[in-house]
């Protein structure tokens, strides 16, 4: 099933990206992630919470939203199944700013919270781009002190990734009940994550169509404003953080997670060619390498979303190897099995991918028997 899995989420993610076609792009997250519960039978969360049938009922939810504010607010309402409370806070310039809650004794609250991200559990999360377990006596002093904490004491920070940028937090706990579930959870921030840039593909490919029409077939322009990176639906466009001085303009904080996601189709091309590593190859080589990352990455992600204990152990205990030996080296073999014969093979992706999510960049938390 993981190898069927592996090739699920290879193909239709590089159809997406590659091709963005929008035929394609609903593909990219209904046949994946809803494969995702049931990739690793056995690996069920030990909290009691509902089936994997209603997990994919939940991703379902998400999918419906066809705006940035349905598809956050579907986050939440699903994600309060597997929590008892469930917060999310925007990003913007590395401030963290309440948006909405579930679960809390007063949700609303949450909005316009200034979430510290210079220490525990949402630094963490923010700088390193993982799902962060942690005790609530780690989390912002404030935050604590205002909505308390659990029963058990036992938090999980999940952050929400566009195009390799930390967009939005996922704050969740056990409340009274301690009723958490990590990996579920973790694939709803996927699956958000996942459809937030595919409703933008859409719009970009809808607007290159009218682009690309004759000018007789084109609708007769409004007076509005040219297209632009806020034209797009702002989910948080009534939000303005209480804790930002009126005298300064500010940009919502939503324009991290709109900037984000309306670029995810242009951002290798507006990049400089000096800064394309893969800019003095041929144009199939450099798909191969930029596939060979996508799919590493996919590779170890899948380990980390179905072995979070191990890794967190495997970190403490810099014997991350060890721990992992089975699933590290059956996912290097299928990722050799694809690319060790192409252009990309030199790039040793997989290795590094494994040291950069699973390890955070450290070597030595591989431990001895992992080999450069």
């Amino acid at each position: 099933m993981a190898k069927e899995l592996q090739q699920i989420v290879q193909q239709a993610v590089a159809q997406v990206l590659d091709q963005h076609l929008p035929k394609l792009q609903a593909e990219l997250v209904s046949r994946v992630l809803a494969e995702l519960p049931a990739a690793a039978p056995g690996a069920e969360s030990a909290a009691t919470g509902p089936s994997s049938d209603g997990l994919v009922e939940a991703i379902s939810t998400i999918h419906a939203g066809s705006t940035q504010k349905e598809i956050l607010k579907a986050l939440l309402d699903t994600g309060i199944a597997y929590a008892a409370r469930v917060a999310l806070f925007v990003v913007k310039a590395g401030a963290a700013s309440g948006w909405q809650a579930r679960g809390f004794a007063e949700d609303e609250a949450i909005k316009d919270f200034p979430l510290d991200m210079t220490v525990g559990p949402a630094s963490h999360a923010y700088q390193n781009r993982v799902v962060t377990p942690a005790n609530i006596a780690e989390m912002d002093r404030r935050f604590v002190k205002q909505f308390g904490g659990p029963e058990n004491e036992q938090i999980l920070v999940l952050p929400l990734v566009l195009k390799d940028k930390v967009a939005a937090l996922l704050y969740a706990d056990g409340g009274a009940e301690n009723r958490l579930d990590p990996g579920s959870l973790e694939v709803l921030v996927m699956s958000t994550s996942a459809w937030l840039e595919v409703t933008s593909l859409r719009k970009q490919a809808a607007q290159r169509d009218l682009d690309s029409a004759p000018a007789m077939e084109r609708p007769a322009p409004a007076p509005a404003p040219v297209h632009s990176v806020s034209a797009f639906n702002d989910p948080f466009a009534a939000h303005t953080p209480k804790h930002i001085a009126k005298a300064v303009p500010e940009p919502e904080p939503a324009a991290e997670v709109v900037e984000v996601a309306s670029s995810a189709a242009t951002a290798s091309a507006a990049a400089a060619p000096a800064a394309d590593p893969f800019a003095g190859l041929s144009a199939e080589d450099a798909d191969t390498h930029r596939k060979a990352q996508r799919f590493a990455r996919l590779l170890v992600d899948e380990i980390k979303l179905y072995n979070q204990a191990k890794v967190n152990e495997g970190r403490r205990h810099k014997d991350l190897y060890d721990r992992l030996k089975e699933d590290i080296d059956k996912s290097r073999a299928t990722f050799q099995k694809r690319y060790g014969s192409t252009a990309a093979a030199s790039g040793d992706y997989f290795q590094k991918e494994v040291v950069r999510s699973l390890a955070e960049d450290d070597f030595s938390v591989m431990g001895p028997n992992f080999k450069k």
